[in-house]
């Protein structure tokens, strides 16, 4: 029955799987063989071996610096009664550490919120109503993506300076803002515009206001790209060294340059490094899985119709 069947089917013209099978070039021929689970224990080893430097630094922030200095972190392994939580004693009783934290979410949070809000107001405006010069406005919102932030380090520093902006917590949050609207409305905007028209037209016709369109209809089919929006801009504005570091003072740094001015005054005060480089990174961490599905649907829309 399968000669009969191949047979059918090339002298319908089609060539059958064994002939296809046939053409196929060696490295290809490899590739479907080894797709299974070798790939898979691959990208588990990978994922593994990527987890290192998270896992070697969670154990040093367990270990006392007498121990740390004797030898390196996996040495628990064979000695786990060593490891204790005297180092995030000391952490929590340091000023600077515990203020810096507060400072962080202080300035997270609002440059994200923000940023969404408006990123998804602006898109929504420039998806789906009709104003003088949109395209053009979108046009130069998107010119604005080419620029460094570097450049306007200084620039905007002598500003803040002459507004009294430069040194607090606001004047971080508005830099950050900035720089992150013009990717927000870029982002959201293309979404948006993917929205059928039927169903705005449609609650246009039940009496729906742009207001109430946008939060009933457009947001909830915007989720996850509004989700992939909010984690880039966390992640960005938690890890940010370079903007903190100019635009904040000793009472506003953020984490980053606490960590950065612990190395610089003390040196080697391990014990306060490890656990404080450890905070700083299982907070991005903790959100990114905690909005892992949206994220990845938010990725994803679009590509499969």
């Amino acid at each position: 029955m399968t000669a009969d069947a191949g047979s059918l089917t090339e002298a319908a013209g089609q060539p059958s799987e064994n002939a296809v099978k046939a053409k196929q070039s060696l490295g290809a021929r490899l590739v479907e063989g080894v797709s299974g689970g070798l790939v898979r224990v691959f990208l588990i080893v990978v994922g593994l071996f990527w987890l290192v430097p998270t896992i070697g630094l969670l154990l040093s922030s367990l270990r006392t610096p007498r121990d740390m200095a004797a030898g390196g972190w996996w040495e628990v392994f064979t000695e786990p009664s060593r490891l204790t939580f005297q180092s995030y004693e000391e952490l929590l009783k340091n000023g600077d550490i515990t203020s810096s934290l507060l400072n962080t979410a202080l300035i997270t949070v609002p440059a994200t919120v923000l940023v969404v809000i408006v990123g998804s107001l602006a898109g929504y405006a420039f998806a789906w109503m009709d104003f003088p010069g949109r395209d053009w406005w979108f046009l130069a919102v998107v010119g604005l993506l080419v620029v460094p932030v570097q450049v306007a380090l200084i620039p905007i520093a002598e500003l803040f300076g002459k507004i009294g902006l430069f040194g607090s917590v606001v004047g971080v949050i508005l830099f950050h803002v900035g720089f992150g609207l013009p990717f927000a409305v870029f982002l959201l905007r293309n979404f948006f515009a993917e929205i059928p028209r039927e169903l705005l037209e449609a609650a246009r016709l039940d009496g729906a206001g742009e207001l109430r369109l946008f939060v009933r209809v457009v947001m909830p089919l915007g989720g996850p790209a509004i989700a992939s929006l909010g984690i880039f801009q966390f992640l960005w504005v938690w890890n940010d060294m370079l903007v903190a570091l100019i635009f904040s003072d000793s009472g506003s740094q953020p984490i980053t340059v606490a960590l950065q001015t612990q190395v610089r005054q003390f040196g080697n005060n391990i014990d306060i490094l490890a656990p404080g480089a450890f905070i700083s990174m299982v907070v991005p961490l903790a959100v990114f899985f905690a909005f892992q599905r949206q994220f990845v649907s938010g990725v994803m829309a679009g590509a499969v119709k």
